[in-house]
């Protein structure tokens, strides 16, 4: 299997051996617990952003001197505004909230849930794909070191994020079985939007910083619009703030000592 294809699996066997969660405990996760993996989640798409994504992005374009922001803030805008399009004509239910987000829609409450873990996983996929599309191409600053921090870093967030979907779909009503298939359907589109962006990367490699800030913008709309709210919701925040320290940190730990 080739570098790329495991780079691109890596992130949705996270989320698969999250959801197995569902055989393993009893109970549904506290809402302590939930927060505290939403803050981790968070740290790390955030660090991974960054360091992996607009940073490479400003890299490449290094020739264009002090304008070499200029493709990353485009690229990152166009990022915001698609999953912005999406958030609004793709109905969906946050976890713990009683109101959906989008068109309206007969689909059932567990079917919106798994939609919306599916809409923030669709740019964690890109960010994957992308950079290592970059590491095909000899032009880029991408290390194959770099872009396993990333697969490794996603992988690792979204064990939590399978954990946190399986759990309530069971706790809701489902078996242990369908709540298990709905967790590892949901991280599904990652390897599916990686392999997209990896062949649409290579048709246009000028695109290359563009499309690793659009990821970047995408997976900063998801943390500012949904998981930062759910990790700082009622009281206790802080123990969201401590682990979205905790996830960053670990990405950009794992982005240097790797890239």
């Amino acid at each position: 299997m080739s570098q790329t294809a495991i780079g691109l699996l890596i992130p949705f066997l996270g989320t698969a051996l999250g959801a197995a969660c569902v055989y393993l405990l009893k109970k549904d996760l506290s809402i302590g617990v939930q927060r505290a993996l939403t803050g981790f989640a968070s740290g790390v798409m955030v660090a991974a952003s960054i360091w992996s994504l607009i940073v490479p992005a400003m890299d490449q374009c290094a020739d264009m001197g002090r304008l070499a922001f200029l493709p990353a803030a485009m690229g990152f805008w166009i990022g915001v505004l698609f999953l912005l399009l999406l958030d609004h004509i793709i109905p969906h239910l946050h976890r713990n909230a009683n109101q959906a987000e989008g068109p309206r829609s007969r689909l059932a409450r567990t079917t919106m849930m798994v939609l919306a873990v599916t809409l923030h996983n669709i740019p964690e996929g890109m960010a994957v794909g992308v950079v290592y599309a970059g590491l095909r191409h000899q032009s880029s600053p991408i290390t194959s070191g770099a872009a396993m921090a990333l697969a490794l870093g996603i992988a690792i967030q979204n064990f939590p994020e399978g954990a946190i979907i399986s759990m309530p779909l069971h706790a809701e009503g489902k078996n242990k079985v369908s709540s298990f298939l709905l967790g590892v359907l949901s991280g599904a589109v990652e390897p599916v939007f990686g392999l997209v962006t990896v062949v649409a990367a290579g048709l246009i490699v000028p695109a290359m910083p563009y499309l690793l800030s659009f990821a970047a913008g995408a997976m900063m709309y998801v943390v500012v619009e949904e998981l930062v709210p759910e990790m700082s919701a009622g009281k206790h925040s802080n123990i969201g703030v401590l682990f979205f320290s905790l996830g960053f940190t670990l990405m950009m730990a794992l982005d240097v000592a790797l890239g």
